[in-house]
């Protein structure tokens, strides 16, 4: 089994994305396994674990753009914008027009100001949001700057008294989907909250690289190859062997002509480092293997 590289896992739902983390380190025999994006106990789908020297790439996979799918339920609001949480409000929704959905929905497509949810992870005074919400106390967190690209309605249901609305989303990270849920029900009037979601995508990720849980509980998966994944996620920069050894002893190389971190590769399929330009050379801001 390789040291250093990725695995995708398709968490399902009930249970925490510690809890995902704690059985990679148990089946991949080593504590050094952190994943890119926390899925909330609900949610299903892509999370992905880097492992070994993996880990050290994780801040740019969970810096990347990510996809979703998720159910909203029109009608009620809850303390925790989902349906784990409980109702503090509730209206008939069942007349909501679409064609007021649809508008809400795409005035949000593009760079705006997001609320995230009093119950996430996001640290007010030192102390996780959620944590603060359970304490009883009740506060708002500032709005925040988040990216969504795709905003697409694949069906809408118009129950007894509520509406069921099936999005698909693509956005930056940080965005919250719980959040465009409450935020459609507040400006339809009727409230709002999430009742399904599911991750297809972190950055290069997908569906089609995960194995479920259970397969990773019986190590029956595919671990991505370091270098593979950094081929995919940067520039790369194929290195002869004299740029590996001059990598090996600390030394800037040509400069890589570009203003992106580039993977720097070797011929034998090695990830030795990441390099970024300045000062007209290409600087090492990460070694990953030192020359053979």
């Amino acid at each position: 089994m390789i040291t250093d590289g990725f695995l995708v896992v398709d968490k399902a739902g009930g249970m925490t994305s510690h809890d995902v983390v704690a059985v990679g380190r148990k089946v991949l025999g080593t504590r050094k396994v952190g994943h890119a994006g926390t899925l909330d106990p609900m949610a299903t789908g892509i999370l992905v674990l880097g492992f070994g020297n993996g880990t050290r790439l994780l801040q740019y996979i969970t810096d990347g753009d990510k996809s979703y799918v998720a159910t909203v339920v029109l009608g009620a609001s809850t303390i925790t914008d989902d349906k784990e949480g409980e109702v503090i409000a509730s209206a008939d929704a069942s007349k909501v027009l679409d064609s007021d959905i649809e508008k809400i929905l795409k005035a949000m497509i593009g760079t705006i100001a997001q609320r995230p949810s009093s119950v996430s992870a996001v640290k007010v005074g030192g102390e996780r949001a959620y944590d603060r919400v359970r304490a009883g106390e009740k506060f708002e967190l500032e709005a925040r700057n988040v990216t969504i690209t795709q905003l697409d309605i694949l069906a809408v249901r118009h129950l007894e008294v509520t509406t069921e609305v099936d999005i698909e989303v693509t956005c930056s990270a940080g965005t919250f989907i719980r959040a465009i849920a409450r935020d459609l029900g507040e400006a339809l009037g009727v409230g709002g909250h999430l009742s399904a979601l599911r991750r297809t995508r972190v950055a290069g990720f997908t569906e089609k690289d995960a194995c479920s849980f259970d397969d990773l509980k019986a190590q029956k998966f595919t671990a991505l190859n370091l270098a593979d994944v950094a081929r995919t996620t940067f520039t790369p920069r194929e290195l002869s062997l004299e740029e590996v050894q001059e990598l090996s002893f600390g030394r800037p190389l040509a400069e890589n002509g570009n203003t992106v971190i580039n993977a720097a590769l070797s011929p034998d399929n090695r990830l030795i480092a990441l390099l970024k330009d300045e000062a007209g050379k290409a600087k090492p801001i990460a070694v990953f293997a030192a020359a053979n």
